[in-house]
């Protein structure tokens, strides 16, 4: 018996998705919307590297950070940083000291410390944390979260170019397609972070979760591979020392950067 059954693979400009023609004996039997392939393979999970830019460095978490990271983080007169965190305040220092411990060992999320400068120049201290989280390879999406700055890294050029360096790293060394930012959906200081680094806004999930006795609704957010190039561009061009005046103030703002060259791109 001879199967005469073809399967077609059709584009639809108009819809841009794909539609699945079953054709058995000549007869067309289905057609569905499908998505469109993606390369084989995987990504890669993350690894405890250092991520080195211009204006700052990652490094792994290590326990040695942690009265440093301290001084900036943690007592009282910083409690108000982890009003959205899952954990803290951290108002005791040998706490914070185990609790570094314990996710400098995390296989499941993997912790980096920020710099306040590049890691070479001997000046440079631990000031912040920021992490990969939700790591599925096979399904080729990462997030970055657990993000936490201390006020010496408040809009500089380390702090966008910290994200910077997590989501290029995510994208061409680990070969992911999506990378997310999820966030309090009262936490408008996250919620204007994402938009300004060029994650675009996907909707709420409400009551997501409990997160210290409270309902969570969380925003979500995620920057895809094909969208990355021009991201990455707008980046690439605020922390050009072109974009700051002799005072290091900003010429242009990374979110009119990036819709300039969408404007460009129509």
């Amino acid at each position: 018996m001879v199967d005469n059954k073809q399967q077609l693979l059709l584009y639809n400009q108009r819809t841009h998705s794909y539609l699945t023609k079953i054709i058995l004996g000549g007869i067309t039997m289905s057609e569905q919307p499908v998505g469109p392939l993606t390369p084989k393979g995987k990504a890669l999970p993350p690894s405890r590297v250092s991520l080195d830019g211009k204006y700052t460095s990652l490094v792994p978490l290590d326990v040695s950070h942690a009265d440093a990271l301290f001084e900036h983080l943690g007592g009282e007169e910083h409690g108000h940083l982890w009003t959205y965190m899952f954990g803290g305040p951290y108002l005791d220092q040998d706490e914070w000291r185990e609790t570094q411990e314990v996710w400098s060992k995390r296989e499941d999320t993997i912790f980096f410390t920020v710099l306040s400068g590049p890691r070479e120049d001997s000046g440079s201290e631990p000031v912040g944390q920021m992490s990969y989280l939700n790591i599925v390879p096979d399904q080729r999406r990462i997030e970055i979260g657990s993000v936490i700055l201390g006020g010496k890294l408040k809009q500089t050029r380390a702090a966008t170019e910290a994200f910077y360096l997590l989501i290029k790293h995510a994208f061409e060394e680990l070969g992911y397609l999506r990378v997310e930012w999820k966030a309090n959906h009262l936490n408008k200081p996250s919620l204007s972070a994402a938009e300004r680094l060029g994650f675009v806004f996907e909707g709420i999930f409400r009551k997501h979760m409990v997160l210290k006795g409270r309902r969570r609704d969380t925003a979500w957010f995620s920057i895809t591979d094909d969208e990355w190039p021009l991201v990455k561009k707008a980046f690439e061009e605020w922390l050009s020392e072109d974009n700051f005046d002799e005072n290091g103030k900003q010429i242009k703002a990374l979110k009119s950067i990036r819709q300039a060259l969408q404007e460009e791109q129509k």
